[in-house]
């Protein structure tokens, strides 16, 4: 077994190195690990956790009623926080279910999610809608929620906000569900000061429709034919459009699944002006390239498309410089047959990567091969999400915050098996695949995946 538990003999004063006196406490469960992520680096420590929280980290002996040794292959780090998952609970439960994805994101290390407004009937768009998501969520990990902005409900979203969602989200172009409707030029303005009003925060799947309408082509298996039917321009247009809202409102603004490098300048420059805007990438952008997928390969489908392979440097070149912020997964399940949906053709597939149990495994094999440090994905899968939407208790190892840990085996190898995984549905875009890196064990608030909690913002 990759970690051991037994009874342990109580020490009466240790020195902890969470303040530096001497303190006699005892501990529900004591995690002792000879490399865990702590203070910005890696190094060996005992976490103390009392009622689901870290209430002590030492170098020396803790006190605990339970203790659990970390094997010497594993790294003790923080849960990763995804911030960008579809459940589809209720009214597409067959393409993913509350049970099924936190199960997948437990086993890949996730240990908090925040669920999409969207593919769920109803969307996520009224506190009516909220109360049916909560009340059929039985999950195994801590879930959130976003809301949606949509035309229906512009001018009406502090209800939503006030019951508890992290922000809102929007679309620029047709979302691919009719029960979820896309923001015009006007009603993205509009959204903005609603939400600079509210002080809340408006994500954004930005892609121009003027400029898929001018490419849109009749489909087939041709994936690059598909890439170019949602060139980077659509991105550049409808991310330009975003800033200036944003300039115009100070409202806070957050660019999802960034997929063309594109965008970075002018990302970049509104930044550097100031301007309140977020970025994040996912992993098929980062690990996955244009050229290394076939024709009708339609589990690649996802909008924004995974471009080439100069395109993937560039957005690993984003991160480490900090033009991008995280990494999440943007976890967009259906059925096989959607995803299969017309033998290859990818206008008519279904669009999205299910990725949520191998996010962390997939992001940590590419940047290993480029000689980029684990800690550098912690910080872009941890606790830079978890900051993102005010869960500053959330994505690291420090004393107050959750006990969500994860036993990381870095070195350790595994192929994936579509059939394996915990998703709903026996489709991914990472079946064959190598990955470096296994999630042992996953605690989330000290205990075993199963008991998760509903958050509010």
């Amino acid at each position: 077994m990759a970690v051991s538990i037994r009874p342990r003999a109580a020490y009466s004063t240790h020195r902890g190195r969470d303040n530096g006196k001497h303190m006699t406490e005892r501990f529900d469960l004591v995690v002792r690990a000879a490399s865990a992520f702590v203070e910005g680096g890696f190094r060996a420590v005992e976490i103390g956790i009392r009622d689901g929280r870290i209430a002590g980290i030492s170098d020396g002996q803790l006190d605990g009623d339970q203790y659990v040794a970390i094997a010497a292959d594993e790294v003790l780090i923080p849960g990763i926080v995804d911030t960008h998952v579809h459940v589809n609970e209720p009214g597409r439960t067959e393409w993913e279910g509350f049970a099924s994805a936190t199960l997948a994101a437990a086993a890949g290390g996730v240990t908090t999610i925040i669920d999409m407004p969207l593919n769920s009937i109803p969307a996520t768009t009224s506190t009516e809608a909220l109360g049916v998501k909560r009340a059929v969520a039985r999950v195994s990990v801590d879930t959130g929620f976003w809301g949606g902005a949509v035309p229906e409900n512009l001018g009406s979203l502090r209800p939503l906000h006030d019951a508890g969602v992290f922000g809102f989200k929007a679309f620029l172009a047709p979302s691919g569900v009719d029960e979820f409707g896309h923001l015009d030029a006007e009603q993205l303005g509009r959204a903005l000061d609603e939400i600079a009003a509210l002080g809340s925060l408006l994500i954004v799947h930005a892609e121009d429709p003027g400029v898929l309408d001018a490419h849109a082509d009749d489909g087939g298996a041709d994936y690059h034919r598909f890439v170019e039917s949602r060139p980077d321009e659509a991105e550049t247009t409808a991310i330009q459009r975003v800033i200036d809202g944003v300039r115009r409102t100070g409202a806070r603004a957050h660019i999802l699944h960034l997929s063309s490098a594109a965008a970075l300048p002018a990302l970049r420059a509104a930044r550097a002006e100031g301007l309140p805007i977020t970025v994040e990438t996912c992993p098929h952008y980062l690990t996955i390239a244009e050229e290394q997928i076939p024709d009708g390969a339609t589990q690649f489908k996802c909008c924004p498309p995974i471009r080439d392979d100069a395109n993937r440097d560039a957005l690993w070149q984003a991160l480490l410089d900090g033009d991008i912020d995280i990494v999440v997964t943007d976890h967009s399940p259906a059925t096989v047959e959607l995803k299969t949906r017309g033998g290859g053709d990818f206008q008519l597939a279904w669009g999205g990567i299910a990725g949520l149990q191998l996010g962390l495994a997939a992001v940590w094999t590419e940047a290993s091969r480029r000689g980029i440090p684990l800690d550098r994905v912690l910080g872009w899968m941890s606790r830079g999400p978890a900051d993102l939407v005010g869960l500053s208790h959330k994505g690291r190892i420090e004393v107050g915050a959750d006990a969500d840990l994860v036993a990381f085996a870095p070195d350790a190898w595994f192929t994936v098996h579509k059939e394996e995984l915990l998703h709903k549905n026996p489709v991914s875009a990472y079946d064959g695949r190598e990955l470096r890196g296994v999630v042992r064990r996953t605690w989330v608030r000290g205990e075993a995946p199963g008991a998760g909690k509903l958050l509010s913002r």
